[in-house]
């Protein structure tokens, strides 16, 4: 598994033919911030921003997974391959690649014909240097290809290794750009732009917001189920109490994802202009800006409970707890139990909302209130505490595993000799 990371990060730094990697990285550092460009160079780690071979990193992979997640709730067809079993999932795993590659041709293409004619704004230098049919044609197949090779990096993770593959692809993209976090941080204490004390209150923020979003991912609503009891022949089975847990961020990282990428295509179009009203204009739509983060807020709220409604279904909870033999203490099955899922969730939605509201802002209010650049913002931080928690989550069980199977190997069970 480290040798398949290892050579994911080989790849990232490998550049395609005909382009100047001064220009491109001049271009971003003054016009990437705040587009999609520099949106996806932040979860490629800046493979992107070099226009490497991976630039496009696992982004139209997990592209292509989150449309057939949606479509699954959303077409009855999709929903009942899901069903099939073992068969139907390695069909929608198929649809998923074919959707992978459409959405990588077309990210490929745009990208490259995006900085064709684009000059840096330091140097002047041309981003392209033989632009051209020809160089659009030969970087679209190359980034498409790295697309497709870093899906299937992705997937030998997962089957060989532990932990998710397509996330810790993206964990360690994102990983990448602490230390020049950190660079940033010392060289703002060496020009005074800092001083010791607003460092220490910095790191202990950043400690505290740490602590705060693994007690809110960990957090849970736990629902008392009762199972009934049931008699056969002269014995009873059932009866039993237990509970059903509801995460309190039922939505995850998907909704500040979302909202981030429709609210950067405004900076994204006027990035590609000089004039002095695209500067003003990229202005507006600023990271830092007061407009973006009201409507980065609001983006947040509405795709909380959208996505929430799509994934999650209280009259399925009532049908499955129904047909299971179990109810809520105090609510009558059917109907009844279906509203009372129902308001938990809202109530879960709106909480959930509000975190994520104030994880994703946080940063970009500490960063204006030190003056200092911040390489990765809240959903950033999101992710990597998400991914960190779930592959120590499976880290957990694969050792529980493995010491279970020690156990039973150590156990020398003997028969009778006849």
């Amino acid at each position: 598994m480290i040798g398949l990371i290892l050579l994911y990060k080989f790849g990232t730094h490998v550049p395609t033919p005909g382009v100047d990697g001064q220009a491109l990285s001049e271009f971003f550092e003054q016009r990437g911030a705040g587009t999609i460009f520099g949106l996806l160079n932040m979860f490629t780690g800046g493979a992107l921003g070099q226009m490497a071979v991976l630039g496009l990193g696992i982004g139209p992979y997990i592209s292509a997974s989150i449309i057939m997640q949606l479509a699954t709730f959303m077409f009855p067809s999709i929903e009942r391959l899901q069903k099939e079993g073992e068969s139907g999932r390695k069909q929608i795993a198929q649809y998923t690649r074919y959707l992978t590659l459409a959405i990588a041709i077309v990210q490929g293409f745009i990208f490259a014909s995006s900085m064709q004619g684009v000059q840096s704004p330091i140097s002047k230098l041309p981003v392209v240097t033989d632009p051209g049919v020809t160089f659009l044609i030969f970087a679209t197949l190359i980034l498409t290809a790295g697309a497709i090779f870093t899906m299937w990096l992705g997937e030998q993770i997962t089957e060989r290794g532990i932990g998710n593959g397509s996330s810790l692809l993206i964990y360690v993209g994102i990983a990448s750009s602490i230390l020049p976090g950190i660079s940033s941080l010392k060289l703002a204490l060496e020009n005074d732009q800092l001083s010791i004390g607003a460092l220490l209150i910095l790191l202990v923020l950043m400690v505290l917001v740490i602590a705060f979003i693994v007690m809110m991912e960990q957090g849970q609503r736990r629902v008392p189920v009762q199972y009934a009891k049931r008699q056969i022949g002269k014995k009873v089975y059932g009866g039993q109490e237990t509970h059903l847990p509801l995460k309190i961020n039922l939505a995850g990282v998907l909704p500040p994802i979302f909202a981030s990428t429709l609210l950067v295509f405004p900076t994204t179009i006027f990035s590609l202009f000089s004039a002095e009203w695209a500067e003003r204009m990229r202005g507006i739509f600023s990271f830092d800006s007061f407009l973006f983060n009201i409507l980065f807020v609001i983006g947040i709220v509405f795709f909380c409970f959208f996505y929430t409604a799509i994934t999650t279904n209280p009259n399925d909870m009532a049908d499955n707890l129904r047909k299971a033999g179990a109810y809520v203490p105090g609510i009558r099955p059917g109907k009844h139990t279906a509203s009372f899922f129902n308001t938990i969730i809202t109530r879960l939605t709106f909480f959930g909302a509000i975190y994520l509201s104030a994880v994703c802002v946080l940063p970009t209010i500490l960063a204006g209130q030190f003056k200092i650049s911040i390489n990765f913002g809240g959903t950033s931080l999101l992710i990597l505490i998400g991914v960190a928690l779930d592959t120590m989550s499976q880290i957990q069980a694969h050792l529980l595993n493995m010491n279970y199977e020690g156990f039973l190997k150590q156990a020398r069970l003997r028969g009778r000799k006849v």
